[in-house]
């Protein structure tokens, strides 16, 4: 598996974490064919990749309601 260094990354909060600070998930842009994907809560803790195109079909499946539990 090849590394990612993201040390130069740009975290964006998820419209859709909760604005009290809790259950915050940051996404980092420009790392394409990947999206790393980290808690805010931990920014030195793990980070999870993606490949773009499966956190698209996820993020498409979150705005139609399609995994509203």
């Amino acid at each position: 598996m090849r590394s990612i260094d993201l040390s130069a990354a740009v975290w964006r909060k998820s419209s859709y974490s909760n604005p009290d600070g809790g259950q915050c998930v940051e996404v980092a842009d420009d790392f394409a064919p990947v999206v790393p994907v980290r808690d805010s809560k931990t920014p030195r803790g793990p980070v999870l990749v993606f490949p773009a195109s499966g956190w698209s079909s996820f993020v498409t499946a979150i705005k139609g309601g399609q995994l509203n539990g």
